[in-house]
């Protein structure tokens, strides 16, 4: 079994190159929910439906997110009728939020509900996320606290960073889906992942960290901090707000806790030594996921370990 900790674009295309390595079926992807929020009184799940529609081959390629040839008719006439439109949901996609909505209201667990999900898309690997409680990650900023979708969409992630909360993550707990897939895996592998908003929440679960210092598994993480920057979001500025080194070092201090191995792109060779004075084995290859190739031959490294 092979348990990936997934969060965002990033983790989704990481786990596209895992399933064409390894049967699906021997993958479980425990997602962040931290991103999670209600607009329109809808429950919106973004990684996880990343994550979904992403190994369901049905997200949009050029943005990573959202349904390829979408419509957006019903966000037009909610513009129309005053409601806010800054969160671009299509009308495919709308039906996704409708139906966890409905769901979750009839009593469903989103753990329930992300499984069926999955399941009526034709997705094998397993879709878990973090947590059945709500734990809305909120960015502390000069302008006041905001959650992380209105900090990143709305207001494009311009305002001064001081700090990040998880709010409700004291009272939440690992799901026994989640508790199982770790306890069960041969391998945990970190995702190239925002590590303060998409890895950070599943991290700040209680008992989570000690349940991967104390796993026999090989633990082993994706850096997705490239010469500095990263592949895609907000990372950086995160990074900055909470202490961490904005390099592939400032990941495996991060991790350094639990973590066997951190994986880091072909540019940041030479951080290699410094790495591994944290205690963790350092493997260098070519971290870019241009496309299904390049995705399979990172799992494989990945899988390898």
């Amino acid at each position: 079994m092979i348990t990936v900790l997934a969060g965002g674009v990033g983790a989704a295309r990481f786990l596209e190159g895992v399933i064409q390595v390894v049967a699906p079926e021997q993958v479980a992807a425990v997602v962040n929910t931290g991103d999670d929020f209600t607009l329109h009184g809808l429950q919106i799940s973004p990684d996880l439906d990343i994550v979904t529609c992403t190994l369901a081959g049905i997200i949009n390629p050029a943005q990573g997110w959202g349904i390829a040839d979408d419509t957006y008719t019903c966000l037009e006439w909610l513009g129309k009728l005053g409601a806010p439109t800054w969160f671009n949901l299509g009308d495919r996609d709308l039906a996704l939020h409708i139906q966890r909505t409905a769901l979750l209201q009839s009593g469903a667990t989103l753990t329930e509900v992300a499984d069926q999900f999955r399941r009526a898309l034709g997705v094998q690997a397993r879709i878990l996320p973090m947590c059945d409680e709500p734990v809305p990650t909120h960015i502390i900023t000069d302008s006041g606290e905001l959650h992380f979708e209105e900090y990143l969409v709305r207001r494009r992630a311009a305002d001064s960073v001081r700090g990040v909360r998880f709010v409700n993550i004291a009272a939440a707990t690992p799901t026994p889906e989640v508790l199982y897939a770790l306890a069960t895996a041969e391998l945990i592998v970190l995702a190239p992942s925002n590590p303060v908003v998409s890895i950070g929440p599943i991290l700040a679960l209680p008992g989570l960290r000690a349940i991967l210092r104390e796993s026999n598994a090989t633990i082993v993480a994706v850096s997705p901090i490239v010469n500095g920057a990263a592949i895609k979001g907000p990372a950086v500025p995160l990074m900055q707000a909470l202490g961490l080194e904005t390099t592939a070092v400032g990941i495996a201090a991060a991790y350094r806790d639990f973590l066997d191995v951190l994986v880091i792109d072909t540019v940041d060779a030479a951080l290699q030594p410094q790495i591994e004075a944290l205690g963790v084995r350092a493997v260098v290859t070519d971290t870019i996921m241009r496309g299904p190739a390049e995705k399979a031959a990172l799992a494989r490294v990945v899988l390898s370990q």
